[in-house]
């Protein structure tokens, strides 16, 4: 686990972290780096990246950092099924609508948060990265929290700030080394025998781009013998019957669409229209069993506010449509099943507004990958 932490006043803190399963007890420690970054006149401070490890699954951890302060908790995820997932915030921002989906979020457990983009809304006013900091902190510190870019992560503009993504990089650094990309703003990860792939809308995506020869190549790593679920994250959808930001997606579908139905994955979770909306499987803009099921879920809470109005669905690919704020819930239950609830926010709680069971599709005849031996699937079975 990699815990990243900033600091201000403490120019000279150093980038440690110990840590142990006991509150205060501390039979582990691990050193890594710090950096900061210019933007125009804001400078910031001192952004810590410490990656702690090997630790054990379903295990509460205790840790602080750079030696002295407040010390936080963190319960690792399990090795094995069933997991829960945390789709709940794209689109997050930091207002008070931000503010009731976490502690929705909070309310219930879960093993690991996906976030399709856009965090902070900081566009280029870096002090609200650091606010943002503070704002996600009793909710980051204690989960592991996966991240994507969105296009309020870019920061660049023509001539004075041609230098992208640069608070992103810097603060949020994810595992993309580790899974053989090049770049921070594509990576993928694996857990308890789900794979995960976090997928860049604002970086090239073309077929002679790095980001389309890394995805090739990792797709083709996946042992679907052992890997029954592969997800996706990525910020402006492909599919969408919203009239905010309609076709914005659409270029990056027509590259990579086929990549991810060749490699039969099962759910695509996007943000950036800030509403709800699940479709039904699809594929080359028909519906298709073999294909992913599409969920928007922009809806944290951001200072933009809602997208209200959506047009009608002539091909009735979309099945739900809400535009409210709130958060989702994917829970892997085993190889074969896992449940989808979205739910939407209140004052003083979550309405569950919208639910469905959803099949692998490994555990189909028709749709497993062609690479995928029946030996092979008859042993994911045979785990169950």
């Amino acid at each position: 686990m990699r815990v990243s932490w900033v600091t201000i006043d403490k120019k000279n803190e150093p980038s440690f972290v110990e840590y142990g399963t006991k509150p205060g007890q501390y039979e582990a420690s691990a050193t890594g780096d710090h950096t900061s970054y210019h933007y125009f006149s804001y400078t910031s401070g001192r952004i810590h990246q410490v990656v702690i490890g090997p630790l054990e699954p379903s295990t509460t951890y205790y840790y602080r950092c750079g030696g002295s302060g407040p010390e936080f908790a963190l319960l690792t995820p399990p090795s094995h099924l069933p997991l829960e997932f945390v789709v709940a915030v794209g689109d997050l921002g930091q207002t008070e609508w931000t503010a009731s989906t976490l502690r929705h979020v909070h309310k219930t457990d879960y093993d690991v948060l996906l976030l399709p983009g856009d965090l902070s809304y900081a566009d280029g006013q870096q002090p609200l990265w650091d606010t943002f900091g503070r704002f996600v902190e009793p909710y980051a510190s204690y989960r592991p929290w996966m991240v994507t870019n969105g296009n309020h992560e870019v920061e660049a503009y023509p001539i004075t700030h041609s230098h992208a993504f640069r608070a992103y990089n810097t603060r949020w650094v994810m595992p993309f080394a580790e899974s053989g990309s090049h770049s921070n703003l594509y990576y993928s990860f694996d857990v308890a025998g789900v794979h995960v792939i976090m997928l860049g809308s604002y970086a090239d995506f073309s077929s002679s781009s790095a980001q389309y020869q890394w995805l090739e190549a990792d797709l083709g790593r996946v042992d679907r013998g052992r890997t029954a679920w592969v997800i996706v994250v990525l910020h402006a959808p492909w599919y969408n019957t919203n009239i905010a930001h309609q076709g914005e997606g659409e270029g990056m579908r027509r590259a990579l669409e086929e990549l991810l139905y060749k490699a039969r994955v099962d759910l695509i979770f996007a943000g950036h229209v800030h509403a709800y909306e699940r479709f039904t499987r699809v594929y080359d803009n028909k519906a298709d069993q073999c294909g992913a099921v599409h969920v928007t879920i922009g809806d944290g809470g951001n200072r933009e506010g809602l997208a209200l109005a959506f047009k009608e669905d002539t091909n009735g690919l979309s099945l739900f449509q809400e535009a409210s704020f709130g958060h989702g819930r994917l829970k892997v239950v085993n190889e074969t099943h896992a449940h989808w609830s979205w739910h939407r926010n209140e004052d003083s709680y979550s309405t569950v507004r919208d639910e469905v069971w959803i099949t692998s599709l490994t555990s189909s005849a028709d749709c497993r990958p062609k690479e995928m031996p029946k030996t092979q699937l008859k042993s994911v079975h045979n785990e169950l």
